[in-house]
């Protein structure tokens, strides 16, 4: 790659244009809010005219159903459910389904604002969308997530389809959910559509290489930036705050590359130790316990604790919105990599990058799961069957483009990636906007 004048060298935030636009001294915390700021600034950077800014700001259909859900005991309890659809411009609406007790509307409309920024920033042919149900799920039997989940979908099955809107699963919704759902969608319609979600299970149609696809991005993304910040991976010290799916992935495959584990946690609790932690032996102590809390050979830190600690690499791989004007102050990693959606406020952004913190916006950096889900849905449609090498390598091929085409955006208009990374994605649906026209 070309060598970028010092002024401008890449991911070195010293002199970049302001994040945000201007913003309220009391911090914003709500998502939807957060996500019309991010897309405000980077409307202001491409000068796009107050028409087209109001449409693509909008979501174009919010969905709220009732899902009356048996319980075990025979009792019926109405959980509510969300489907919101932010834009279809370039594609098919795209993104998870998410069941948790903290659920709310506007973060369902955050999440499917940022899964249009996210399938633009890596180029794939989707907008954005995401759904949500009500519900604790720990506290449900699998009898009753089946038909909490048969019902959700029958109530959204109007408007998902593998031409329309493909779900996929997200926060404490997985392969079997995704397997429910295509079941329901297809003995609705009388035919078979493994396209209608991907995420499924190998079985009925899923892809290989989808279980790691986010964390196998986001390292794709950290080694770019290592490159260019000049940070050996080998030996790099990676705090993980979220031992899920995505996080425990993400601390196998930095183990695999001889990065140095040094704390994780989850919703209890974390566990440190500088010498480093096996994630293996993490993963298997979890599901014992259900908890990385108490692991031998690893002392006890709060998530709070862990977001400051000194590392050369932070992974906020959790809730939104952890990464705040309250502790941004005492961040001490050299690189922040947000596998989560949305977990630094606006405020915390221009905090971090005034420090000279690097954060690799999660648009780009979790992209990777949309990625192998849109690898998935093409072979659904096409009949094809691809196995872990080809899809592997295609992430590689595509994550990398992808980073430095926000690199270049960020040359161009002297921004941290956060804002490269937003100005390249709004751009690309602007233009498919403008390209459509509207109708009638």
């Amino acid at each position: 790659m070309a060598t970028v004048p010092k002024s401008t060298a890449p991911l070195r935030p010293a002199g970049v244009a302001p994040l945000v636009p201007r913003i309220a001294p009391r911090e914003e915390l709500n998502p939807f809010r957060i996500a019309q700021i991010q897309f405000d600034m980077a409307a202001e950077f491409l000068k796009l005219d107050p028409s087209l800014r109001q449409i693509l700001r909008t979501p174009k259909r919010v969905l709220e159903v009732s899902v009356p859900t048996k319980m075990d005991n025979g009792q019926v309890k109405v959980l509510t459910g969300y489907r919101v659809q932010h834009n279809v411009a370039r594609g098919p609406g795209k993104g998870g389904i998410r069941y948790h007790p903290n659920v709310t509307l506007d973060e369902v409309k955050a999440m499917a604002a940022w899964m249009t920024w996210k399938t633009a920033a890596v180029n794939v042919p989707f907008g954005g969308a995401k759904g949500g149900v009500i519900c604790d799920p720990k506290r449900m039997s699998k009898s009753e997530l089946e038909r909490m989940t048969r019902r959700y979908a029958s109530e959204i099955l109007p408007i998902i389809g593998p031409d329309q809107d493909i779900p996929a699963p997200d926060m404490y919704t997985d392969a079997q959910t995704m397997a429910w759902i295509m079941d329901t969608y297809a003995m609705t319609v009388g035919h078979a559509a493994p396209g209608v979600v991907t995420g499924k299970p190998l079985s009925v149609g899923g892809s290989a290489g989808r279980t790691d696809a986010t964390a196998r991005g986001l390292l794709c993304v950290v080694e770019e930036a290592c490159k260019l910040k000049k940070i050996p991976l080998r030996g790099a010290s990676v705090a993980i705050q979220g031992f899920g799916n995505v996080g425990s992935a993400a601390a196998r495959l930095f183990a695999e590359k001889k990065a140095r584990i040094v704390a994780i946690s989850d919703t209890r609790g974390g566990v440190a130790n500088p010498r480093g932690i096996d994630p293996i032996k993490a993963i298997r102590y979890k599901e014992r316990s259900g908890t990385v809390v108490g692991m031998p050979g690893a002392s006890r830190i709060s998530n709070d604790d862990l977001l400051t600690m000194k590392c050369d690499i932070l992974v906020p791989a959790a809730l939104e919105g952890v990464l705040t004007l309250h502790n941004a102050d005492q961040v001490k990693a050299r690189i922040v990599a947000e596998a989560a959606n949305g977990p630094t406020t606006p405020h915390a952004d221009e905090v971090l990058v005034r420090r000279g913190i690097t954060i690799l916006p999660d648009i780009l950096t979790n992209a990777g799961g949309v990625t192998v889900s849109y690898f998935e849905w093409v072979q659904n449609q096409q009949g094809l069957i691809w196995d872990a090498e080809e899809v592997d390598a295609r992430l590689q091929k595509t994550m990398t483009r992808a980073f430095h085409e926000m690199l270049e955006t960020m040359r161009k208009h002297h921004v941290p990636p956060r804002a490269g990374a937003m100005i390249l994605a709004v751009g690309r649906v602007a233009e498919a906007t403008l390209v459509r026209g509207l109708f009638p």
